[in-house]
Order: structure tokens, then sequence, then C-alpha cells
């Protein structure tokens, strides 16, 4: 199996868009491999591996989906197996160590979750990830509700006078750092949070416009409504949609804002000189002093939601803010030139920090030290 087939196969699958044969062969490896998690998995042989999915297959009878979640703590392993340990290519003309990658065992480091804090319009306060399942608040006219999935979801009763209320109802939503979260918004609309973000929206939208505020990335699913404009507002721009697919990236660490478009259209302009600019799908708009738009790779730049890292011809820098903000870490760089390597990749974001950092060392460029909850980056 080739290493781009088996890639595109574990993407398929994270999507729920597999053939019945092609989910048989994700979820054999899942139940041959998860059966000896605690043995090291060593790089398999291409056509071996083929002719064992294929043979595992024919002998057992798959009844069952797995849940999201456990696909995704599959996925830490099944992408090391799948794609002949992860792809990972640099810059650098250093040989690989011959005695491999660091040991990373007693100090190693879990990943984030579905973590976050809502806060009312009275100002009272929510921690999601302790919350029970079912109702957990209800504010003039709606309805606020813990999945058991972990989402959160906000339900409209029909009461016009509890709307007029409503309308200046503000929540907020934020996510730390080692978190994220799903949020179905008053009006239908789908956001994923990612980490150390926040979204502040109203608990009804009234008036001629849907209105919210966005700290830090989110990828939003909007529900059509030629009538009421859809605006994300970050610091540096102002995104306005009817109804679209798109990914924002708007953290205040970042000297840039980058808006993705994976289908619909939208108009992003800058708060600073009204520049603006109308994204087809498969561009990106790069927002600073100006606006620059850029085809992109829409699987790339969507990875985080569907739970990978995916690196193209990336620096370091922007790789470690990612694993800071994740793993809920600190970087520290020894030597700043190694902030400039360059690196591209995938990798699961579920999987424990040890296994992105022994893939990187693999290329003999940069080496890592766990401390606590400290990554020292050296050569």
């Amino acid at each position: 199996m080739e290493n781009e087939r088996a890639k595109k196969l574990i993407a398929k699958y994270l999507k729920g868009d597999c053939t019945a044969e092609e989910k048989a062969i994700v979820e054999s490896w899942y139940l041959n491999e998860t059966a000896n998690a605690q043995e090291e998995i060593e790089e398999p042989d291409d056509q071996d591996m083929e002719q064992q999915i294929w043979a595992k297959i024919t002998t057992e009878n798959h009844k069952k989906s797995l849940s999201r979640q456990r696909i995704y703590s599959y996925a830490a392993a099944a992408i090391l197996l799948l794609t002949t340990a992860l792809y990972f290519g640099t810059r650098s003309t250093s040989p690989i160590p011959q005695n491999g990658a660091a040991d990373f065992t007693k100090t190693d480091i879990n990943p984030g979750g579905n973590k976050a804090l809502l806060t009312l319009a009275d100002g009272s306060k929510i921690v999601l990830d302790d919350a029970v399942n079912g109702q957990i608040a209800k504010q003039s006219g709606c309805v606020i509700t813990k999945t058991t999935t972990g989402q959160l979801v906000y339900t409209i009763q029909d009461n016009q006078a509890a709307a007029l209320k409503t309308q200046a109802l503000l929540n907020t939503i934020e996510t730390p750092k080692g978190g994220q979260y799903q949020v179905n918004l008053p009006d239908g609309t789908k956001v994923w949070l990612n980490a150390a973000s926040s979204l502040s929206f109203p608990a009804r939208f009234s008036g001629l416009q849907r209105q919210v505020i966005l700290k830090g990335e989110a990828y939003f699913e909007v529900a059509k409504n030629k009538h009421m404009p859809f605006i994300v507002k970050s610091e540096q721009q102002k995104i306005e949609v009817l109804g679209t697919h798109f990914n924002v990236s708007a953290y205040a660490d970042e000297r840039q804002s980058k808006t993705t478009l994976a289908e619909g259209s939208v108009k992003v302009s800058l708060t600073a000189n009204n520049q603006e600019q109308v994204l087809k799908p498969g561009q990106q708009a790069i927002a600073n002093n100006h606006i620059k738009v850029i085809p992109v790779d829409i699987e790339e730049a969507l990875a985080w939601k569907d739970g990978l890292f995916m690196f193209n011809d990336e620096d370091l820098e922007n790789i470690m803010k990612k694993v800071e903000r994740w793993y809920d870490v600190q970087v520290d760089f020894q030597q700043a030139d190694l902030r400039q390597k360059h690196f591209s990749g995938t990798v699961s974001r579920f999987g424990k920090v040890s296994q992105i950092l022994k893939t990187l060392e693999l290329t003999g460029s940069v080496h890592f030290k766990i401390e606590g909850r400290k990554i020292i980056v050296v050569k």
C-alpha cells in the first residue's frame, strides 16, 4: 500500500467518506494494532502490510463502527503504520542519527481534549468539561444544552417577547491551551473552536445581521440566511458571509490573520483601512497591513479540525506554536536559527507529544528535551 494511498484512506475514514471495503481496512488495522497497544510499533513493509490487511478482513466480520474519539486515538498509531512512519522532510541535509530519536517515556505529555469555559450574559461561568450532559442553563427564549458528544447547543424557544430581551445578551465560550470545543449557535451555525480561542455571540440573533467576535482559531459552517448576513469580527479584520464553510486563524501572538474558504463565498475586510477582498473556495486571505490572497490546500488548513497536524514546508517556530497551544506547554529554542528550519508532514493531534517530537528528530536536524511542561529545542 503506497504512502499516499494510506494517508488518503485515513482522511476519508475520519470524514466518514469510506466505502464499506475501505472502512473494513481501517477498522481491521485498528482492532489488530490496539490489541497490542503496549508493544513498540515498528515500521511495516508496504507490500506485506497490505496482504496482512486483506487476510484479516476475510476472517473478521466488523459489525460496529468506531466512535470518532476512538478513531482519533487510533490515528496516533495507525497513521504511523499506514504512511510508513509519517513522511517528514526538512531543508536540512543532516543525516538521520543511527541511534534513533530520544526516549520521552518518563516525561511524555498527553494531548488536549474537549475543554471550555462558558460565560453567560449575567457573568456566571460554567466549566463545560465538568458540567453534566443535558440542559445546563436557560436564558430568555433560549435553552443551552451539553450533548453526550461534548457539544454545546443553543435552542431557541418560540417566544417573541423573550427575543426582545435576549438580543443584548452576550455569551462567550473560551477554550484553554490544550482544549477545543464545538458550539451550535442559536441560528444553527456550527463552530469548532481550536485551542486557546474564544467566541462571543448573542444568545439569540436579531436585527439585520448575525455578528460574532473571535479570538484565536475557529472553523465555521454558517447556516444560510440571505436576509441576515453572518459577520465574524477579529482584531484585524471582518468577514461577511451569507452561508458557507470557512476557517479563521486570528491569534493575538500571530503577526497575520488567515481566512481559508472551503465552500461558498466570503468577503474579508481590514478594520484599519477598509481594504477588502472576496474569496473563492480554495483561497486564503492573509491579513496584516494589507490583504494578500493565495491558493491554499484546504485539507492542510482544516487538518486541526479533523484531528491532525499537517505541515507543508512550515517553519519550526510555527509548528511549535501549535504544539504549545494543543499540549499546553512552553517551548524554548536554545538557538535562534532552529526557528527557521522547515518541515513537511502529517501527524495525529491525539497522540502524546513525543509522537511529533520523535518524528521531527528523525530528520537529524533538531532534537528536544522535556522538562515538566517545557519543551526545549536543541541542535
